[in-house]
């Protein structure tokens, strides 16, 4: 029997067949070969297309013409955004994240329907300021949400959103969801693109229970808690099931292959849309 963390169960990994998605033969043999051929730095470039890729079907086939992209500067200063409000009509925008770089915040200027929000998006305070919008974009940040967790983080917002856009580097080699840090130190690290020399993971294990000081977090958080290191293995089935009970129905999905080099995650896209 697995020890239960609310509905997640953490079990030891094992390799399971792939859920089945309704996929077309030749669209399944793709999927399969997209995410076992070697890849190098090629899959950023995949990944950073088939994001494109989700918004263009979103905002033509869902009729999107406006979005809250949630954490969406990390690492790309609001490349989808940005991509999004050029691209396509887009009404009005929101882009919620905890901190923003000086390139982004020259570049929002040229964008009059585009509103910065500073904050955690899992805060309820910063969720009030959000307007209801035609899409949600959650991308690559629901593996990251704890306290809220990435479950309640779509609870939240599915009353503001007729559609939610999520691209997330989802876990293969369980049946359920898991909590990384659950594995233990030595799996934890083996299903990650990190080392345990690099920070903020080298004091993780070490200070699980601890305060981190971080100013950013105007909550006091636990290590085990940070948005900064990989927390979750989110398997499809659930994804979708919780999608399901809040209303929701699949209308996209796509395999873009191995995240990284890692063996038991893929970068799955997704659009759900209210029934």
């Amino acid at each position: 029997m697995c020890p239960s963390r609310r509905n997640f169960k953490v079990c030891p990994v094992r390799v399971k067949k792939k859920t089945d998605m309704r996929q077309s033969p030749i669209t399944s043999l793709l999927s399969t070969l997209r995410a076992i051929l070697p890849r190098g730095q090629h899959w950023l470039d995949r990944q950073r297309k088939g994001k494109r890729k989700l918004i263009d079907f979103a905002c033509k086939r869902l009729q999107v013409r406006s979005i809250a992209d949630l954490g969406g500067v990390w690492g790309v200063d609001g490349e989808y955004t940005f991509y999004t409000m050029e691209t396509h009509r887009i009404e009005k925008a929101f882009l919620v994240d905890i901190t923003f770089t000086e390139t982004l915040m020259e570049r929002k200027e040229k964008y009059p329907g585009l509103k910065i929000i500073s904050g955690n998006f899992g805060d309820a305070g910063v969720a009030r300021q959000i307007e209801e919008v035609d899409a949600v974009i959650l991308f690559d940040v629901l593996l990251h949400q704890v306290n809220p967790d990435w479950d309640d983080i779509l609870e939240t917002y599915a009353s503001r959103t007729k559609s939610f856009l999520i691209f997330n580097p989802q876990f293969s080699a369980s049946n359920r969801t898991v909590r990384l840090l659950d594995l233990g130190e030595d799996e934890y690290f083996k299903n990650i693109p990190h080392t345990k020399d690099e920070e903020p993971y080298k004091t993780v294990f070490e200070k699980m229970y601890e305060i981190h000081p971080r100013p950013h977090y105007r909550q006091q958080r636990i290590y085990r808690d940070i948005h900064d290191i990989w927390q979750w293995g989110i398997v499809d089935d659930d994804l979708i099931a919780k999608m399901k009970s809040l209303g929701f129905s699949m209308r996209y999905f796509r395999n873009h292959g191995r995240f990284n080099n890692l063996v038991n995650f893929e970068n799955h896209a997704f659009a759900f849309s209210k029934r």
